[in-house]
């Protein structure tokens, strides 16, 4: 059995698993080969079929509270955390079952380890973590601004970048810790503050690739059903004490 074969099989596996964890349309499951090289096989997203509009409605979650529209800051000590739209209230976990509210209270942790404060804001015209940050820093003191999707995946971002550019990018959410979003958290306060930090360190795994692809695919697409075109930023304040 070849190597092609078998990461096409294992894609199929983890898929089958995913989907039976997520409400789904009545469309039958395919897996169209969209590249293949001599080692894998790639699925792509459109190949899987669609969730139905809203997969999982959005929870009432006590320590995660939307306080109104967030506002551009002023205070040149904060950094804005920006989430994406399913982050929390429609999943609550990353890729790795990791909680989100773990995650963010690991990187406000950083933050503050810098003397610095964290904003939380939860981001809604887009589910694309470049330019989540970018709506972040535009709305943080600093100017500086962390953006995180709901599958892990993360980027620091500083206001006077190009939205695809970046002061970190943390691609491999599979790679990511609870020591890295807190690594996170203190290299953009530190970026805030002026200064010029070593970047966090990370690991390349590309195993994980495979192994997440398919979840991560899944995710996204979950992530973009809650997206919503031209709707402001909202105030997140946040109680680690609550469940």
């Amino acid at each position: 059995m070849s190597e092609t074969t078998i990461n096409e099989q294992l894609l199929r596996a983890i898929i089958q698993d995913v989907l039976k964890e997520m409400p789904m349309d009545d469309q039958p499951v395919t897996f169209q080969e969209t590249m293949r090289n001599e080692s894998t096989t790639i699925i792509s997203a459109d190949t899987i079929p669609a969730a139905k509009n809203v997969p999982t409605p959005i929870k009432d979650v006590a320590w995660f509270k939307h306080v109104g529209p967030a506002q551009a800051g002023t205070s040149k000590d904060e950094v804005i955390i920006a989430v994406a739209p399913g982050f929390a209230e429609a999943m609550t976990s990353n890729l790795l079952n990791i909680p989100h509210k773990e995650i963010l209270r690991q990187t406000v942790a950083g933050i503050e380890e810098e003397g610095l404060k964290a904003r939380i804001i939860k981001v809604y015209r887009t589910a694309d973590v470049s330019f989540a940050g970018v709506e972040g820093d535009h709305l943080s003191g600093s100017g500086v601004a962390i953006a995180i999707q709901s599958k892990g995946t993360s980027i620091i971002h500083q206001r006077d970048l190009e939205p695809l550019s970046n002061l970190e990018l943390f691609p491999q959410a599979p790679t990511l810790t609870l020591d890295t979003y807190r690594a996170i958290g203190k290299n953009a306060a530190k970026y805030a503050k002026g200064e010029s930090p070593d970047p966090v360190p990370t690991v390349s795994d590309q195993m994980s690739r495979v192994a997440y692809q398919a979840k991560s695919a899944l995710m996204h697409i979950k992530e973009t059903k809650y997206v919503v075109i031209g709707k402001q930023a909202e105030e997140i304040q946040v109680d680690f004490t609550k469940d």
